[in-house]
């Protein structure tokens, strides 16, 4: 069971990454709430995902990752199966993570990085060799990423999402085929039933902010692979 421990240069308080435990549930739906709410749209649904994610047959347990700050509960982030299938037809089960949450108030700090590098540490332990994430580039490229259609990969169509980003933990493990991208079942949300899901929660207001149409423009732009 993974339990690092170091230490906030800035606070100087002492830093836990770990794995997630029933008793976090709750805690981790609602900073993923906190941290998402009017993001992307008015409201969100990742709080949602987080809580139908961790019964899917797709769900990767040993992923699943909170950050402490002295005993305090920061950061989450989880992983779910998805597949690479080449031209060949042969398919490739490979990871991808979100939500990937850090409470407002302490974003900015570092806590999202230390979880990703200590989850991409595990997952090559495990033998895991890509990563693929929708995401907006900026936050991502520092860590690795690169844009999909430099490695190869598309959705079904050859379509090549600006916010579809690859990150290969074995180099060029990608490299002389070309991989169309499917994400698990369990990455579908109903609507509804966050609708549903949110009458049990204390009321947020859901309202416009600028990065949702930031948001609105990144998420329906498409690159084209290199000649």
């Amino acid at each position: 069971m993974i339990n690092l421990e170091t230490t906030d240069s800035v606070t100087d308080k002492q830093l836990i990454v770990r794995q997630e435990q029933p008793a976090d549930w709750p805690i981790v739906e609602d900073l993923t709430r906190a941290a998402f709410w009017n993001l992307y749209a008015p409201g969100c649904v990742e709080h949602y995902l987080a809580h139908r994610l961790r019964g899917h047959a797709d769900f990767i347990k040993d992923l699943d990752l909170v950050i402490t700050l002295d005993g305090q509960i920061v950061g989450n982030i989880m992983y779910t199966r998805a597949t690479l299938t080449d031209e060949s037809g042969h398919v490739k089960p490979i990871l991808t993570f979100g939500p990937l949450s850090v409470r407002p108030g302490y974003q900015r700090r570092g806590y999202g990085k230390l979880l990703i590098q200590t989850s991409f540490k595990i997952a090559r332990e495990m033998g895991e060799d890509t990563v693929v994430i929708f995401g907006m580039p900026a936050n991502y490229v520092a860590r690795g990423f690169r844009c999909c259609a430099d490695v190869n990969v598309s959705l079904p169509g050859d379509q090549y999402p600006t916010a579809m980003l690859v990150k290969e933990l074995t180099p060029k493990c990608l490299a002389s085929h070309h991989w169309v991208y499917r994400e698990s079942p369990a990455m579908a949300v109903d609507m509804a039933a966050v609708e549903q899901f949110d009458k049990a929660l204390p009321p947020l207001e859901k309202k416009w902010q600028p990065s949702q149409e930031e948001f609105n423009i990144i998420s329906r732009s498409r690159v084209q692979p290199a000649d």
